[in-house]
C-alpha cells in the first residue's frame, strides 16, 4: 500500500516541488494552503486552527507531514512580525501537537540564518549553537524549538536547514536567486546603476534536490523502526556552490551573453540603517545527512540556468 504524505505550503515555492516529488515516488501526495489553494488539488487550511488541523490528519492519515509553510522573506518578517510568528512559530506548534498525538513524522523546513555567519565560523555543524541576527532567523528558531518540544515524547520531529534556494518558479521573486535574472535585466536599461552585494557569501540550493532530500528521509525514518529514538532530530542540507549576489549575476550574464556594467558590486556589507542585518557566511555542513546515508549531491548551478533558459552550450 502506497504511504501517504501531507504536504503543507503546497503552492509556494519549496512546496510545490516536494509534492511533485513524493508523487512521483508513488506516494498518495496531498497539499495545503491558504491564499492560493485550489480544492480538491490543494486544500484549503487555516495553519493556526488547531480543529482545522486535526480535521486535515483524521481525513488524509498521513504517514508523514513536511511543513514547508512559512513567512520566509526577511524583509516582510520585519514588517509583520506578529503575522510572521504565527505561521512560522505558533502554526508550527500547532501542527507539531497535532502530528504527535497522531503518530505522525513531521518534517520541518528551516533556515541557515538561525546561524550568526560571522567570518571564519562556517561551516556550521547541525548541532553548532544558533544565533540568529535577524528577526525572520529568530522567529525559524522558535520553530525548530516549538517542533523538537512538542514531539519530544515520540521523537517524530525534524528539523532540516536549508540556504537560500533557486528552482523553478511561478514568478522570479519566489526567489531570491531567480529574481537576479531580473536585476540583471534591469542593469541593461539606459545609465543604469543597480546596487549589488558582493560581500555575503550564498550557497544556492535546487528545490528539486531540497524535495529530494524529504522524501528519503521520510523514508528512512518511516522504515527505521525503533531505532527512530536513536537518528538524529535536526540534518542540515545545502550545496557547497559559494557565491554572493554579486557573483551569481555575473554568471547570468555570461549564460544570457549581457554586459553587466549596469551593476555596481556592493562589498560593504549590512547598511547600519538596514532594518534587517544579514549575515556574511552560514554555510551549512552536511556531515548529519551523510552519517545516515542520505544523499547530498546537488544539481549543478550553471548547467541548470542554461537549461532554464535556453541558452546553447559554448
Amino acid at each position: 500500500m502506497a504511504r501517504t504524505a501531507l504536504i503543507t505550503g503546497a503552492t509556494g515555492f519549496l512546496g510545490r516541488q516536494v509534492l511533485q516529488a513524493f508523487r512521483s515516488a508513488g506516494w498518495n501526495a496531498v497539499g495545503t494552503g491558504f491564499t492560493r489553494a485550489n480544492p480538491p488539488t490543494i486544500l484549503k487550511i487555516n495553519l493556526s486552527d488547531p480543529a482545522e488541523l486535526s480535521t486535515v490528519l483524521q481525513e488524509v492519515k498521513p504517514d508523514v507531514v513536511v511543513h514547508c509553510a512559512a513567512n520566509r522573506f526577511p524583509d516582510k518578517c520585519n514588517e509583520d512580525p506578529e503575522g510572521a510568528k504565527a505561521i512560522n512559530v505558533e502554526a508550527s506548534r500547532h501542527l507539531a501537537h497535532a502530528t504527535s498525538q497522531h503518530n505522525i513524522l513531521l518534517i520541518y523546513i528551516s533556515t541557515d540564518y538561525v546561524f550568526p555567519g560571522k567570518p571564519r565560523e562556517a561551516p556550521y555543524e547541525a548541532d553548532a549553537t544558533p544565533q540568529p541576527t535577524n528577526l525572520y532567523g529568530q522567529l525559524k528558531l522558535d520553530g525548530e524549538k516549538a517542533i523538537l518540544k512538542a514531539t519530544q515524547d515520540t521523537d517524530l520531529g525534524l528539523v532540516l536547514r536549508v540556504p537560500i534556494l533557486y528552482g523553478s518558479a511561478e514568478d522570479n521573486r519566489e526567489s531570491a536567486v531567480n529574481v537576479l535574472m531580473d536585476s540583471l535585466w534591469k542593469a541593461q536599461e539606459t545609465e543604469a546603476r543597480v546596487k549589488m552585494d558582493d560581500w555575503a557569501r550564498r550557497y544556492p540550493t535546487n528545490t528539486e534536490d531540497v524535495a529530494r532530500v524529504c522524501l528519503d528521509l521520510a523514508t528512512k525514518y518511516l522504515e527505521s523502526g525503533d531505532a527512530i529514538h536513536g537518528m538524529p532530530k535536526v540534518l542540515q542540507f545545502s550545496s557547497e556552490d559559494k557565491m554572493t549576489k554579486y557573483e551569481i549575476c555575473e554568471l547570468f550574464a555570461e549564460i544570457m551573453d549581457l554586459p553587466l556594467e549596469g551593476m555596481v558590486a556592493d562589498k560593504n556589507g549590512n547598511d547600519p540603517n538596514a532594518s534587517v542585518r544579514r549575515p556574511y557566511d552560514t554555510h551549512l555542513s552536511t556531515k548529519a545527512l551523510k552519517e545516515i546515508g542520505v544523499d547530498v549531491r546537488t544539481q549543478d548551478f550553471k548547467a541548470w540556468w542554461r537549461w532554464r533558459v535556453g541558452a546553447v552550450r559554448k
